[in-house]
């Protein structure tokens, strides 16, 4: 889906204004955070954020590894 937003001038800085049925499709509101990933193909607008799920995934590797040494620590 394609579609263009506007860039206008808010106060001393400039922001563009997403559109309601924009908002539902990115499950966002008022004061959420966007990320924006820079891609060869240009930029892209996510509420998802990639080093975030990254870190997520380095965890649950490490905590699989030393899966033993947590159960032992739990007890």
């Amino acid at each position: 889906m394609a579609s263009t937003v506007q860039v206008r001038k808010i106060g001393n800085s400039y922001g563009v204004i997403l559109s309601k049925a924009l908002l539902q499709e990115l499950e966002v509101e008022e004061g959420d955070t966007l990320y924006l990933v820079r891609t060869p193909d240009g930029i892209r607008l996510s509420s998802y954020d990639p080093d975030f799920a990254e870190a997520v995934s380095a965890g649950r590797e490490y905590m699989d590894e030393h899966r033993d040494a947590f159960r032992e620590l739990a007890k």
